[in-house]
């Protein structure tokens, strides 16, 4: 049973993600039910689409439980970093894909803030200059931001 400050941070982070919360849309809920065509919208050259984005947050998901859990690099499914350019809009199946794989990280990385202890919350792991406790809100606050980023561009999608 984790003690109260992990269940506190396992709560943000599922907030965050997929559970009911005060503060509005969460980043599961931003996505529900968009299609290839609106995921795969830009609204400009060189602009981040949706899928991009939902890439993109399902790699620092894994980056944080890497680091939580001492993980060697480069196991992340997908060849690169950050940022993955994705399928245009006849790949269904891709997508598919991308929304198991952000789900899977998600769903390790809680798994790795639920086996930690509250002292192991201020230690720096290598090569990293924060704390686990700053990586699991920072990673809690990321999902946020590009949930609201990802509202952003659904109404930008729909004035074009």
């Amino acid at each position: 049973m984790p003690n109260s400050e992990i269940k506190i941070l396992l709560a943000c982070l599922d907030q965050a993600y997929d559970h009911k919360s005060w503060h509005g849309t969460n980043l599961r809920g931003s996505i529900r039910g968009l299609t290839v065509r609106e995921v795969s919208w830009r609204p400009a050259p060189r602009r981040h689409n949706i899928w991009e984005i939902v890439v993109h947050a399902a790699y620092w998901k894994y980056i944080v439980y890497r680091r939580l859990s001492d993980e060697p690099r480069g196991s992340f499914p997908l060849k690169g970093s950050n940022w993955f350019d994705r399928p245009h809009e006849s790949a269904a199946a891709a997508w598919k894909a991308d929304l198991k794989l952000l789900a899977e990280m998600h769903k390790a990385l809680r798994a790795a803030v639920a086996k930690m202890n509250a002292k192991d919350l201020h230690k720096i792991p290598r090569n990293s200059k924060l704390s686990h406790l700053a990586l699991i809100a920072g990673i809690a606050a990321h999902d946020l931001y590009h949930a609201g980023q990802i509202q952003l561009l659904k109404r930008l999608s729909n004035e074009k």
